[in-house]
């Protein structure tokens, strides 16, 4: 937790704000506005790419299943080929 005590503003510090231009640089609601929009895109990109890997882990669990697959199927085939050659 933080337990540092926040300083109170005074009318005095308000006019030395106004003076250095601090309060023009704060953020204004159309400032926020657009700084939520942003993050609402930043947001929708990152859940798009989110799914793209999760389509991509599956799409390559599925391919490295065949693989085996297709290794084991080859691995019978080769099996009963050389049974077959020796029975002749």
């Amino acid at each position: 937790m933080n337990n540092k005590k926040t300083k109170r503003v005074t009318i005095a510090d308000l006019a030395k704000m106004i003076k250095e231009d601090v309060v023009d640089r704060m953020a204004t609601k159309e400032d926020l506005k657009i700084q939520q929009d942003v993050s609402q895109i930043i947001l929708k990109e990152v859940k798009t790419i989110h799914e793209d890997n999760k389509y991509f882990r599956q799409s390559i669990s599925s391919l490295n299943m065949n693989d085996f697959t297709y290794d084991r199927k080859l691995e019978n085939l080769t099996v009963r080929v050389e049974k077959l050659e020796k029975a002749k």
